[in-house]
């Protein structure tokens, strides 16, 4: 039964304080109605015997102690979900934004979800084809992995998750369901217009459903952004069957935000002033990635986070590196270059990359190529290390021909076109075209058969 009370204890920026509360828990959703007109909502965060701190999702400037009507729910954030969450879009905390109207829900989920029962996860095993290449070839996406995107300020993150959006599908003979869930966190209303607009242009809206945070949003709903789109990507999954991936952008924004929502509550800081939790709160939200052995369907994350300062060993990218399973290294001297998507291949990694390529998910030569190109490419900054020193014309014949094979891999391999989508097989073709520039007997990370197969000159 909910439970209405009369004005307020205290108010401290987003968070107030009500005492003598009955029937209350942790994260229960509490309404507020201001000078008896307009609504606000809220979730208590913290509980003291009959006294609650409760969270208020928008601005808290024109509440005082004795004008407010606050009622307690009872229950937690619930998100209304049906098949129909296709091709809407939401503000973050997952009311229609796209003026077609309200939900009409089939069931209501809490945005908490449930863990997943370790046991039960199937390991994640097929490929999705991002059209990418340098992440296709060499740091490929698996179904049910979560596969971070590190990148920095002013770097193409936004460019290259609307390309992944657009492009991304599943690599199968089966005819599966593909979705896509969109979250934006603290965005600006040009990023956000972009995404919305690129997304129409190209014909994916219909498949993608969008969660919206933007910039001057309150803070505290950039904390619900994430938790209320997986709890969508749960429902498409794992209730209709669908293979869905979630691209989620900023995470910095929301880590920023958990840090002065902490701030609000006194908390002592842990590293550079974020809660000493962030790791526990990172991992509720990554490990909702996965797939389900006794349910259809999966997760597969693309968290997109900025470094502060380029710095990799930062708190954000630091732990974040921890829990997933793998990353994707946005570089700012390949966007120097105007290389475009700037991803620096050498730190980049996918650790469930070798379960899922190989013959009968992608092609037989895949890993061998894959380890090829990152040995020569290890080689050309060698090379180039060298001749910095003494000059490129005193360079060996062979330091020369990887020095060419490491520009044409830049600028032909890595770097495309924002529009431009390959297939891995497309992809695997341009790779051996560069690795013919070397000498057959550089090639010594690929299978003999395979050489003889796939290296010749002018094939």
């Amino acid at each position: 039964m909910a439970i209405e009370y009369l004005g307020l204890d205290s108010i401290n920026g987003p968070l107030v304080v009500l005492e003598g509360i009955q029937d209350a828990a942790y994260d229960d959703i509490v309404e507020f109605v201001v000078e008896r007109e307009e609504h606000k909502l809220g979730r208590i965060i913290e509980m003291y015997e009959n006294k609650a701190v409760i969270q208020v999702f928008e601005s808290t400037a024109n509440m005082s102690l004795d004008n407010t009507h606050t009622k307690l729910t009872g229950h937690a954030m619930e998100l209304p979900l049906a098949p129909e969450i296709l091709g809407r879009t939401f503000d973050g905390i997952g009311r229609p934004i796209d003026g077609l109207g309200e939900i009409n829900y089939v069931v209501k989920r809490d945005v908490n979800g449930l863990p997943m029962n370790p046991v039960s996860r199937e390991y994640p095993r097929n490929f999705i084809q991002t059209g990418v290449s340098a992440i296709d070839a060499l740091t490929t996406l698996i179904r049910g992995q979560k596969l971070p995107i590190f990148s920095g300020d002013g770097l193409p993150h936004d460019q290259l998750a609307a390309q992944i959006v657009r492009q991304a599908s599943l690599k199968t003979e089966e005819e599966e369901e593909f979705g896509i869930v969109f979250a934006a966190m603290g965005v600006k209303h040009d990023v956000a217009d972009y995404f919305k607009r690129t997304f129409e242009e190209s014909g994916v809206l219909d498949h993608v459903t969008m969660f919206l945070n933007l910039a001057d949003d309150p803070v505290v709903e950039r904390l619900i952004t994430p938790k209320v789109a997986l709890t969508a990507a749960e429902y498409l999954a794992f209730d209709l069957g669908m293979h869905i991936l979630v691209v989620m952008t900023d995470m910095t924004s929301y880590c920023e935000a958990l840090r002065e929502v902490s701030a609000s509550k006194q908390e002592i800081p842990s590293r550079k002033g974020y809660p000493g939790y962030l790791y526990s709160d990172l991992a509720s939200l990554y490990e909702r990635a996965g797939i389900l052995a006794d349910k259809p369907g999966s997760v597969t994350q693309i968290p997109i986070l900025t470094m502060p300062n380029d710095d990799i060993t930062h708190p954000i990218p630091d732990l974040t590196g921890y829990i997933t399973e793998g990353q994707i290294v946005l570089d700012r001297s390949l966007e120097g270059k105007s290389i475009y998507p700037p991803i620096n291949v050498l730190p980049s990694l996918s650790r469930l990359m070798k379960d899922g390529i190989g013959k009968g998910f992608t092609r037989e030569d895949h890993q061998d190529v894959a380890n090829q190109l990152f040995a020569s490419y290890s080689r050309v900054t060698d090379a180039r290390s060298l001749a910095s020193v003494i000059g490129e014309d005193e360079l060996s014949d062979i330091d020369k021909k990887y020095i060419e094979f490491g520009n044409k891999f830049e600028r032909e391999f890595i770097g495309q076109e924002k529009d431009e989508s390959r297939s891995i097989e497309e992809t695997l073709e341009k790779a051996w075209e560069l690795l013919r520039i070397l000498p057959r007997h550089e090639l010594d990370r690929i299978d003999t058969e395979l050489l003889n197969q796939y290296y010749k000159v002018g094939r």
